[in-house]
């Protein structure tokens, strides 16, 4: 059963090959632009003496791996791009569950970054000064989790497309303002005034990018993320479905 869906994801992960390695390097180069000024940023305002509740060594850690894992700590799958386009009916005339389909796809196109982007860029970490060895191992549990969710909520979005006649654009702008905000993939809620981390690690979106990298660099404890975040996980992906089923017959009704 499973092996149709590794041979889905190994097939995605070739796609993004065809053109070559060099094809891709352009998205690699724009990932270490954004990250490198990012890391000089935080050394310069903790060195400063900026007020933060975080080491220097976490907040770069915190930082450093967020670039690297972003790809499974916040879940774009190419659904919304399907249902755009229309090509999202084909995938019923497949021998995979549509749900299958979009995650295999997913994750196999990730693995590519994995490989290219996340590895070298592990490797060289010493030269650079980032510790990237991981304060809990539970961490491992905490980005299975934060995954899941990023695919319930990626399910969730899709089918408020539907009801909005496919309007893309807007329910992207939403999603990215909303996981930008509070999904902690940027700024670690602990960094962040007025006791705010104690409020925003209770919302569903804290589940994500958040969650795996504050037990990763040890700012949290995983007795206190992990419950939260698979309450979330099981919530949000039996709303899912739901949802996604639901929408089916306006996606069918409207031809894609």
């Amino acid at each position: 059963m499973i092996k149709k869906y590794l041979y889905t994801a190994w097939m995605s992960a070739k796609k993004d090959l065809n053109s070559g390695v060099l094809y891709l390097l352009p998205n690699y180069i724009i990932k270490i632009v954004y990250l490198l000024p990012l890391v000089l940023l935080w050394r310069i305002l903790i060195s400063s003496g900026a007020k933060i509740d975080l080491t220097l060594d976490q907040m770069l850690t915190y930082t450093y791996m967020s670039a690297l894992l972003s790809g499974l700590l916040v879940i774009q799958s190419p659904l919304g791009s399907w249902l755009y386009e229309g090509l999202v009916i084909s995938l019923y005339q497949r021998p995979l569950s549509i749900y299958g389909h979009v995650i295999a796809q997913t994750l196999g196109s990730n693995l590519t970054t994995l490989v290219l982007f996340s590895l070298p860029m592990a490797l060289i970490s010493p030269l650079i000064g980032i510790s990237i060895t991981p304060h809990s191992w539970w961490f491992l549990l905490s980005l299975v989790l934060c995954t899941a969710l990023g695919f319930a909520l990626d399910f969730i979005f899709a089918s408020l497309m539907i009801h909005m006649m496919n309007a893309t654009w807007i329910v992207h702008s939403i999603r990215a303002a909303i996981v930008f905000l509070f999904s902690g993939a940027v700024i670690p809620f602990a960094a962040l005034p007025w006791g705010l981390d104690k409020v925003l690690i209770y919302q569903p979106f804290a589940s994500l990018a958040g969650a795996p990298l504050s037990i990763y660099t040890g700012i949290s404890n995983p007795i206190d993320i992990i419950p939260i975040q698979l309450f979330w996980t099981v919530t949000l992906c039996i709303a899912a479905v739901a949802y996604f089923r639901k929408s089916q017959e306006r996606l069918v009704s409207h031809g894609g």
